[in-house]
């Protein structure tokens, strides 16, 4: 849409301020937190309707029902083979780097979100994808169940009569079509609230010499954490987005800019699901029904940026505590971390919570959470960016693998 065009270099800006006024300012920032609570919490808002209108009205425009076996799959072999690429790529640059070998084990607290959760593992996190009541899961935001209630109502609705059944998709696609409204008026704010998401959260570390003594003092992990994280962003999902996609992987990343810096200044996903949408399909010219169907599966599942980041952190943690990982112990933290992101978005506190799972795999002890919880909200918005860029390409390859042809003489509209 034309009017949003000057959203991404002003959001650009909010963030260079937000940064600036974090670093010189410091504590003063944290009294404008409230700024960016306000922009964060009305994209929330739309997260539960936009997560059932989509799904339900994407899944109803593939059509045949065996269709949707058949996409369904393509979309979980990238999401798995992503994931896994990740991790793998965190363990190699990990048992390189060592960051653990440096300095001495300090010990720590094991953090209130974690604690009582020692017994956690992915049974919990197969559990879960069904809520037993869905009402309730919409109120506490567990976007598994209604992911899987969206899916299996949109599919089952393609079965039932021709005129019932057009109604009612015909409502939750307008219902759609009206968030997508809502989140473009949202987006006004967008700005205000990057600038002070940044600016606060820097005045919390203490400002800029406050991050400085936080960045140094887990420097190398931090530093492996970033790598990994460029690679993955920077090299891995470009060359599937050109050969899978056949897509320019540098108009593409610009097409996305302004949902990747949404999800680096939200540090959430789900939160920039309706901007995600918005950019892949204006601006990418992505299919309607393939980003309806594939984007809001990925904010929930597909979690590029916290599976590497676990198995960086899981290996660090044993690294600085003296524990000896072997092959075998070092490839379960493979599976499992690539399980436990999978099934994150379902937990409260997920990267701190499904940490617990991989630690307990392998035996390390749930305190060396509390020695990188001082970085943890700097690398939370590095990951989330990928997490989200992953989904992006994600959106573009099933779009290309499963085509669905424009009608003749139109074309997308351009943001």
């Amino acid at each position: 849409m034309p009017g949003q065009r000057w959203l991404l270099p002003a959001m650009l800006v909010g963030i260079i301020l937000g940064a600036i006024g974090g670093w010189y300012f410091g504590p003063q920032m944290v009294s404008l937190a409230w700024l960016g609570q306000i922009f964060l919490d009305a994209l929330k808002m739309l997260i539960v309707p936009l997560i059932i209108t989509s799904m339900i009205t994407g899944i109803s425009q593939l059509g045949d029902i065996r269709k949707v076996g058949r996409t369904g799959g393509t979309v979980l072999i990238y999401y798995f083979a992503t994931t896994g690429l990740a991790v793998l790529l965190g363990i190699i640059l990990v048992n390189i780097i060592q960051p653990g070998h440096v300095g001495e084990w300090a010990g720590g607290e094991v953090p209130e979100a974690v604690r009582g959760k020692e017994g956690m593992g992915l049974v919990v996190i197969l559990r879960s994808f069904i809520s037993p009541n869905i009402v309730q899961s919409m109120v506490n935001m567990d976007i598994l169940p209604l992911i899987i209630f969206s899916l299996f109502f949109g599919a089952l609705l393609t079965t039932i009569e021709a005129q019932k059944r057009d109604t009612v998709i015909s409502f939750f696609d307008g219902a759609n079509q009206a968030i997508m409204k809502m989140v473009h008026l949202i987006m006004w704010l967008a700005p205000i609230g990057v600038f002070s998401l940044i600016g606060s959260r820097l005045g919390e570390a203490g400002g800029g010499s406050g991050f400085l003594t936080e960045f140094s003092r887990l420097g190398r992990y931090s530093l492996t954490v970033i790598v990994g994280l460029l690679i993955h962003g920077g090299i891995v999902l470009p060359l599937i987005l050109y050969f899978f996609a056949k897509r320019n992987p540098f108009h593409y990343f610009i097409g996305m800019a302004r949902a990747l810096s949404t999800a680096f200044s939200t540090a959430s996903s789900s939160a920039t699901l309706p901007v995600t949408l918005d950019c892949t399909e204006l601006n990418n010219r992505v299919s309607r029904r393939s980003s309806l169907f594939v984007l809001p599966i990925g904010a929930t599942i597909n979690m590029d940026g916290t599976a590497l980041y676990e198995s960086v952190a899981a290996i660090f943690i044993a690294q600085a505590t003296g524990h000896h990982l072997g092959f075998g112990e070092q490839a379960i933290i493979f599976v499992t971390a690539t399980l436990a992101a999978v099934g994150a978005a379902g937990i409260p506190q997920a990267g701190l919570v499904t940490m617990v799972i991989v630690l307990r795999a392998v035996g390390l002890p749930l305190e060396g959470i509390g020695m990188i919880l001082a970085i943890d909200w700097f690398l939370d918005r590095c990951r989330t960016t990928v997490n989200v860029w992953g989904d992006a390409v994600g959106a573009a390859v099933v779009d290309h693998l499963e085509p669905t042809p424009l009608p003749e003489g139109s074309s997308p509209p351009q943001c």
